[in-house]
């Protein structure tokens, strides 16, 4: 425990040492300046000792001292300093890495919670999982070995992960099997694809979703748009896009602008304003775009459509977006540890601040209790390239908004009771759905069935009042079991409301951009006249 601690204690004064060698370095103070802060510093650090030796050897149960550094102190620190500053220990700092390489080492499938069990969600089609015959629905109940009761979800996804070759043996039991199922699954890479979902949700209208950006999300991008041709519109979806890497963003933007736009800006304290413009350009594909965004909708993903708007190269649909343009380096420390470490802000093109206000808010308030409502009260007002007025420091404003689908009660408890789940995995053992499979009245009356077995309430009302959200959400599960999860999610992405009204859009994004394109060409001509 000494040495535990000792070292728990030597990283928290190297951060701290590191976050105000830093102030010096970015800040360029003085050398009288900097002699006082270098006290400053030496006067913390013996006073956050101190504190540290009074609680480890006083308070009333042992001290764990990396849970007392790890998740106290440093993030405490980082804190005070703004919302995304942060702390990353040796296990958060792997899986931070693992997000942005796009990869892991592992068997391919999603494990989650059901009915106090840990169950295989999907296996990713084409994975060692998929390919060794797991099926959704399969309970976990041990891997190498070791019994899985009392494991959480993410204590058993780190058993089924390791290096590259390996075999890790899973143990399942499986409805309509009476003993357990013994798996000997060989690890291989895993790609973790930022673009979950592609494909013609019309005749020539493509439908995208971007989960997030890592390495490989350009390329990811790219690959899909070729995939899906001679596009005459496009949905690009950022929904519960939670950002990533700045670089990608950059690159994704790239594919919709004209070659020389400004994508971003961003500059800090002391740092110089550094510019990101589109080097390749969207070679001429003028096509109509629909973006859609919600709450959930930052970073990099908040980069994409402020440029998009900014130019007015598409129509921005759905909610205001989260509100998070702070620019994090990141800092490798020593112990598999890293600091990422607010060093600008994000600008988009037209100058607007895309970082929402976090002074005088709780961490809780940033992050879940925010005001819904757009930012047009801010005092920042920019203007697109065709003249319309934007506002700024508070996330990206949509040009249409689209309130999300509110759920009901029966709905929250066909959820909360996994009953979409459960059925489809009792249906595919007595049928054999093809890819025409419609929810049928037939398929409907035994879902019917299913939830009075379950003791799972419901009124006639109830089936009439969601009758089309119930054949959707069987058949995209139905889907799920029978074809892999990308064939689910499209089920699903072809009933989304949100996705139905961005296809009505399209024309006015259509209308958008030749609008803009227009008034930009004449006022190009003008200023060449007046010389």
């Amino acid at each position: 425990m000494v040495r535990s601690s000792r070292r728990s204690l030597f990283l928290v004064v190297l951060i701290l040492v590191s976050c105000g060698f830093l102030g010096l370095l970015f800040g360029q103070k003085s050398p009288a300046i900097a002699s006082s802060s270098d006290g400053d510093i030496r006067d913390s650090l013996r006073q956050f000792t101190s504190i540290y030796d009074v609680v480890e050897q006083n308070y009333a149960e042992p001290v764990n001292p990396d849970k007392a550094i790890y998740n106290g102190a440093i993030p405490g620190m980082l804190h005070v300093l703004d919302p995304h500053s942060n702390f990353f220990d040796p296990k958060s700092y792997a899986l931070l890495r693992e997000d942005q390489r796009g990869k892991y080492y592992g068997v391919g499938m999603t494990v989650g919670p059901r009915n106090n069990k840990v169950i295989v969600i999907a296996p990713f089609v084409g994975t060692p999982a998929y390919r060794a015959g797991i099926r959704p629905g399969d309970i976990i109940v041990a891997v190498d070995g070791k019994p899985t009761d009392n494991m959480s979800t993410s204590d058993v996804a780190d058993l089924l992960k390791g290096p590259k070759g390996t075999t890790v043996h899973i143990t399942v039991l499986r409805e309509g099997v009476d003993k357990p199922i013994e798996f000997a699954v060989v690890r291989d890479e895993i790609p973790r694809y930022s673009v979950d979902l592609h494909f013609l949700i019309r005749p020539g209208i493509g439908y995208m979703h971007v989960s997030g950006f890592n390495e490989t999300t350009e390329h990811e991008v790219g690959q899909a748009l070729d995939e899906m041709g001679d596009l005459k519109g496009l949905i690009l979806d950022l929904r519960q896009n939670p950002g990533g890497l700045l670089s990608e963003g950059v690159g994704v933007a790239d594919k919709f602008l004209r070659k020389g736009q400004l994508i971003v800006s961003h500059h800090g304290r002391s740092s110089p304003e550094k510019r990101y413009v589109a080097t390749h350009g969207n070679g001429g594909k003028e096509y109509p775009l629909v973006v859609l965004v919600n709450r959930g909708t930052a970073s990099a993903a908040e980069i994409v459509a402020g440029a998009i708007q900014d130019h007015d190269r598409g129509l921005i649909a759905g909610e205001t977006t989260f509100g998070k343009g702070l620019v994090q380096t990141v800092y490798p420390l020593s112990e598999n540890t890293g600091l990422a470490l607010t060093t600008a802000k994000y600008y988009t093109p037209s100058g607007r601040l895309i970082q929402r206000d976090y002074s005088n808010v709780s961490l809780y308030d940033y992050y879940f209790n925010r005001d819904p409502e757009d930012n047009t009260t801010s005092h920042e007002v920019k203007l697109t390239d065709s003249g319309r007025t934007m506002y700024g420091g508070g996330g990206i404003t949509p040009d249409v908004k689209i309130a999300p689908v509110k759920s009901n009660k029966f709905q929250d408890t066909l959820l909360q009771r996994y009953a979409f789940f459960n059925f489809a995995k009792r249906y595919i053992l007595g049928h054999h759905p093809s890819k025409s499979f419609e929810t049928d009245d037939v398929t409907l009356q035994d879902f019917r069935k299913f939830l009075d077995e379950e003791k799972i309430p419901y009124t006639e009302a109830d089936f009439v009042e969601n009758n089309d959200w119930l054949r959707s959400s069987i058949r995209s599960e139905i889907f799920i079991d029978a074809f892999g999860q990308e064939e689910g999610l499209k089920v699903k992405a072809e009933t989304d409301p949100e996705v139905v009204k961005a296809l009505d859009l399209l024309p006015q994004a259509k209308a958008l951009a030749d609008n803009a394109r227009r008034i930009v060409a004449e006022r190009t001509a003008s200023h060449s006249l007046s010389r």
